[in-house]
């Protein structure tokens, strides 16, 4: 129904940890739109021109705009809400945790760990995300443009280890697949031979961001 808001940034609002609103006036009316907090930082300062796709969702008789920062990342978001028992704020949470090629990407690869790493996901959420968007997302990926290079060098049991112990650690799920993908297109990270290396590696990596 609304593509997208085109306009200018008024003000942005943080409601909650995982709920911020930003308002875009458009002919003298403001609009406020619910974007994940990851947004926020590619936003233009207050009184600039911004755009902003949408997607329109009335809830409990109330009207709700959802704003994203491409048409990729809007499709997702429908992808997601589109799975039994994700409603539009769990789906804005996976959106703020991981950055879109690495959330499509655990989805494929059935990474359950690093999605139930996102706040209000369990592993039996992560597990029907997988079940019903694997094949969806793997044909709409190649599509689309987003980049999905495998993590060379790192088997499933070592990967499983190393993603245990850096979220332990306190990282985030984003942190983690960045420092990984980063280490596998290192030709000398591929001599990496056991979990622990690759734990050394990426936790030099992200002390140095």
């Amino acid at each position: 129904m609304i593509s997208y808001l085109k306009g200018t940034l008024v003000g942005i609002v943080k409601q909650s940890a995982t709920r911020t609103l930003l308002t875009v006036e458009i002919g003298g009316v403001g609009y406020d739109v619910q974007i994940a907090p990851r947004l926020v930082q590619n936003l233009p300062p207050s009184g600039d021109p911004v755009q902003i796709f949408t997607h329109y969702q009335v809830r409990d008789e109330q009207p709700i705009l959802y704003g994203f920062a491409s048409l990729a990342e809007r499709d997702l978001f429908r992808q997601l809400i589109s799975v039994s028992s994700i409603g539009p704020q769990l789906a804005i949470a996976l959106l703020s945790t991981l950055e879109l090629s690495d959330l499509v990407g655990a989805i494929v690869s059935g990474n359950i760990r690093i999605l139930s790493a996102t706040p209000g996901v369990g592993k039996k959420t992560a597990e029907r995300i997988c079940l019903e968007l694997r094949t969806k997302l793997s044909e709409w990926r190649q599509t689309s443009g987003l980049d999905s290079t495998p993590t060379a060098g790192l088997t499933p049991d070592m990967r499983e280890d190393v993603e245990m112990t850096l979220l332990a650690l306190g990282y985030t799920p984003s942190e983690v697949v960045q420092a990984l993908n980063s280490l596998s297109q290192d030709r000398e990270s591929l001599e990496l031979e056991d979990a622990e290396a690759w734990i050394k590696g990426a936790i030099s990596i992200l002390s140095h961001e």
